[in-house]
């Protein structure tokens, strides 16, 4: 199993911290960047067609709740299961930068901010 390490091409488009995922750890999944085969995942091919490294890069919602692909009814399903805040791992992104995310995120030893 791999050891989760900061690494800021470990952060997915939509702020969750692919380094501390499950999957990723047991090499079962190369993280959101690398993962060709995630196509059904509407973040993700939002923020490839604008060259985004994140729903942090955009400039249109600055609150992310308020866009529809990031916010969809199956990430508020996640989310509540899985006490996941991908709107404040954004937030994060923002204050902290890309590096600062993976490191906050790496230390804690988490895939995602808590609610």
């Amino acid at each position: 199993m791999r050891e989760i390490v900061s690494d800021a091409r470990l952060v997915g488009c939509c702020g969750l911290y692919c380094a501390a995922c499950g999957s990723y750890l047991r090499g079962r999944c190369p993280g959101c960047h690398d993962n060709a085969k995630a196509t059904w995942c509407k973040v993700r091919s939002c923020c490839i067609e604008n060259k985004f490294s994140s729903c942090a890069d955009c400039k249109e919602f600055p609150e992310p709740r308020g866009c529809k692909t990031f916010n969809n009814f199956m990430a508020r399903l996640f989310g509540f299961l899985m006490r996941s805040d991908r709107a404040a791992c954004i937030e994060q992104i923002r204050k902290l930068g890309v590096q600062g995310h993976a490191d906050a995120m790496s230390k804690e030893r988490r895939q995602t901010i808590r609610r």
